[in-house]
């Protein structure tokens, strides 16, 4: 187990990306694509800079990009050695994995926008053909027709109401007057509404834990928004976690930061952020200080109380750092299994070892499959793993696999976004404003898809940048 949470079994490929853009020691900058060292002068040659960006994932990235499409000169600061922040590409059983993000999907129309601008393809998700769910006395078999046609239903009565509280999904505070009623509600406290007993409670509770690391810990409006963003339907609902974009979820990114022409500084973390003089200053770990009229933070909302602000930030940004909004167990479990071929998907009630099982690229003597994990699942032990696959799938056995377990992960502490109870109203919008010449940046605080997609950081970029070009003057 290494300290950012990844691990792999004895026979896996450990710390393999796609890439060897990322690899380097100590400070280093990607600039326009290529990969030099910096030292403590090269950042103070020629003119200053315009804007510091904090965090090189896609919220980052966009910020970047058209900052830097204004003519400003641009420093983003990354804490890890590689760009993508929660994007993590890898490898198994030579094939290209996600470690972190997934997938884009059809209606996210910014994330459509960038495809078309850098000429990139997308393919369709695997798709199962059969069905592994909750039945009475364990586990049963279902045809994905069968198992699609009960969710839909379920979840129909689940987010009943969903389409007039969130009548403009991109406009969350529109109908205001009807959320205070549910936005106080966890998933937990819609269900127990609902009575679900039996196998659909196990049904309801399963799928919705895969997203809110714990139904008493996701709201249910932070949910039912994006129920509606897909369409108001399960199915709908789903199929925006279905494509798959050219060369991974990291291919736009780093072809924004070639574009911006942005100096990124990796293995830079920052330690504190202070305005001073009508300028902001940026402490790095070490003790190295930049400078710039703006900055934009853009890293998980998880990761401002690691960082010291002078001033102190106002409460609600304050509270939204101290009730933490990135899920609080996120593990991402890629295997590679013999025994089987089938693409199979399992689902399992909430508190399971592996809440949910989605085939992915068939190999010769097998498959590879993707799992979202709960707590009660120690992914640093190969016994456990294999018991847990069996459990779903007995025919399966376990060759090797990789964990990503993002709550542990120190630059990211928690999972993707997804508000708690009453954080939508207690925060929005003015989560989003800037305070002083500090703007805040990342999906987590984006209006529209929020948290778990590529589209609401690049929502939230926008935004960002606009707030920060107007500050720079």
């Amino acid at each position: 187990m290494t300290e950012n949470g990844d691990s792999t079994t004895p026979r896996a490929t450990a710390g393999v990306t796609r890439r060897t853009l990322l690899k380097a020691a100590g400070a280093t900058a990607l600039t326009a694509g290529a990969v030099t060292a910096t030292t403590p002068s090269a950042a103070a040659e020629g003119r200053p800079y315009d804007a510091i960006v904090v965090g090189a994932g896609y919220a980052g990235g966009t910020v970047a990009r058209e900052l830097g499409a204004r003519g400003m000169k641009v420093l983003v600061l990354e804490a890890r050695g590689r760009i993508g922040g929660r994007i993590e590409p890898g490898t198994l059983a030579g094939q290209h994995i996600e470690l972190g993000g997934g997938w884009f999907g059809p209606g996210q129309d910014l994330v459509a926008r960038e495809l078309r601008r850098y000429s990139l393809t997308t393919t369709e998700d695997v798709h199962a053909t059969r069905m592994v769910m909750p039945g009475p006395g364990g586990y049963a078999s279902h045809t994905p027709q069968e198992a699609g046609a009960r969710l839909n239903s379920l979840f129909a009565d689940f987010y009943a109401g969903s389409e007039q509280y969130f009548e403009r999904p991109y406009e969350p505070l529109f109908r205001k007057d009807l959320l205070a009623s549910v936005d106080r509600l966890s998933l937990a406290d819609r269900i127990a509404q609902l009575g679900l007993t039996g196998v659909d409670h196990d049904w309801v509770s399963g799928a919705t834990s895969v997203f809110a690391g714990g139904n008493r810990t996701g709201s249910l409006t932070g949910l039912a928004q994006w129920y509606q963003l897909a369409g108001g339907t399960y199915d709908k609902f789903l199929s925006v976690m279905s494509e798959l974009p050219q060369g991974g979820m990291i291919s736009i990114l780093e072809r924004m930061l070639r574009e911006s022409g942005a100096t990124v500084s990796l293995n830079s973390p920052v330690t504190a952020i202070r305005e001073r003089g009508g300028r902001t200053q940026v402490e790095v770990r070490g003790g190295r200080v930049h400078e710039a009229p703006v900055v934009v933070l853009a890293t998980p909302v998880n990761m401002w109380p690691t960082i010291a602000f002078e001033p102190g930030l106002p409460k609600v940004y304050a509270d939204a750092a101290r009730e933490g909004l990135g899920v609080p167990h996120a593990t991402k479990l890629w295997l590679r299994v013999r025994g089987t071929s089938e693409a199979v998907s399992a689902q399992a009630p909430e508190g399971a070892p592996i809440l949910l099982l989605i085939p992915q690229k068939e190999l010769p003597d097998g498959r590879v499959f993707v799992a979202f994990t709960g707590p009660a699942l120690d992914v640093s032990d190969p016994q456990a793993v294999r018991a847990a696959v069996r459990g779903l799938l007995p025919e399966a056995r376990v060759v090797e696999y990789r964990a990503k377990e993002w709550h542990k992960d120190p630059y990211a502490r928690g999972g993707w976004g997804l508000r708690r109870p009453g954080q939508l109203l207690r925060q929005l919008p003015d989560i989003q404003q800037p305070f002083g010449r500090v703007v805040f940046a990342g999906g987590d605080i984006a209006s529209g898809w929020n948290g778990a997609f590529v589209e609401g950081a690049l929502e939230s970029g926008f935004r960002a940048a606009e707030q920060a070009a107007a500050l720079a003057g």
